[in-house]
C-alpha cells in the first residue's frame, strides 16, 4: 500500500501541464488563474486573442507560467494544433478542463439550424473532441491525468425558459464524464464534473438581462462568484481525488430543486 500523507490533500500542481477552454471571462478566466497560482504551467485557449493576452499578463505579473492560444472548439484542426502547440511549449498535458460553452437563449422550435449546430458543437462536439484528442496523447505518453468537464445545474433542472439544447448539452456532458471515465480508468486518467449553478459570468450577465434578478428567487438570494468554485476544481485536479472518476459534483448554492 502506498505510504500516504496525513491529510492526504495538496494544492501544489508544480510540474503539472493544465488545458484551460473558454479562459477568456467568467469561470475559465477564474480557473486558469488558480490553477497558474497554485503551480500548473496553463495553457489558456479562446476565441478573443486580446482578453487572452490581458489575462497572460496577469498570470505572468504574478509569478505564474502560462501559454495564450486561439482556439475554435468546434474546428478539429484548431484543437488538434493548440494541443499539438501546448506539448511543444510545455511537455505533456496533464489536466484538462473543459469550460468553453454558449448559451442558446431560444425555444426549442425556433432555433436556427445555425444556433443548433453552434451549440452541439460547442457545448458537447468539441469538448469530446478535445478529451479524447488530449486522453490519446495521455495514454501514448504513459502519464496520468484529470478532466473536468463543466457541466450545469442546467442540466439537471430545466424551467422552461428557453433554454432547452443548453440544458440537453449539459446533462450529455455528464454522461459524457461518467463513460469517458470508465474507458481510461484502466489508463489512470480521471474524468469528472462540476455542475455550477447561477455564478458570475458573461454568460449569466446576459440571462440577467433577459430575464431580471433571478437572484431573488433563490435561497440565499444572491448569484455565486467564481471564486467559489475553486475548491471543487483543485480538489478533482489534486492528488486527494486520486480515488475519485466518473462523477458530477452540483455546486450550485441551493439554488435548484431537490
Amino acid at each position: 500500500m502506498p505510504d500516504f500523507p496525513t491529510p492526504n490533500f495538496s494544492l501544489d500542481l508544480s510540474g503539472q501541464v493544465a488545458l484551460v477552454t473558454g479562459t477568456t471571462s467568467g469561470l475559465g478566466k477564474r480557473f486558469a488563474t488558480v490553477l497558474a497560482a497554485c503551480g500548473a504551467r496553463v495553457v489558456l485557449t479562446g476565441r478573443r486573442a486580446d482578453r487572452l493576452d490581458a489575462l497572460a499578463a496577469d498570470i505572468r505579473a504574478a509569478g505564474g507560467e502560462c501559454l495564450p492560444l486561439v482556439l475554435d472548439m468546434v474546428n478539429r484542426d484548431s484543437i488538434r494544433a493548440v494541443v499539438d502547440e501546448a506539448e511543444k511549449q510545455f511537455g505533456a498535458i496533464t489536466i484538462l478542463v473543459n469550460n468553453a460553452g454558449i448559451p442558446d437563449a431560444q425555444y426549442a422550435v425556433k432555433m436556427s439550424d445555425d444556433l443548433v449546430d453552434a451549440v452541439f458543437d460547442t457545448n458537447l462536439r468539441g469538448p469530446w473532441d478535445l478529451s479524447c484528442e488530449v486522453a490519446r496523447r495521455m495514454i501514448a505518453a504513459k502519464v496520468p491525468g484529470r478532466m473536468v468537464n463543466i457541466s450545469s445545474i442546467g442540466g439537471f433542472n430545466y424551467g422552461g425558459n428557453g433554454a432547452a439544447l443548453y440544458s440537453v448539452t449539459k446533462s450529455a456532458i455528464v454522461r459524457m464524464t461518467e463513460v469517458l471515465a470508465v474507458e481510461w480508468a484502466r489508463y489512470n486518467i480521471n474524468v469528472n464534473a462540476i455542475a455550477p449553478g447561477a455564478f458570475a459570468s458573461e454568460m449569466m450577465d446576459g440571462m440577467l438581462e433577459r430575464m431580471g434578478d433571478i437572484a431573488k428567487m433563490f435561497p440565499r438570494k444572491r448569484i455565486g462568484d467564481p471564486a467559489q468554485l475553486d475548491s471543487t476544481l483543485l480538489f478533482l485536479v489534486s492528488p486527494s481525488s486520486d480515488a475519485v472518476t466518473g462523477t458530477c459534483i452540483k455546486v450550485d448554492d441551493g439554488q435548484g430543486p431537490r
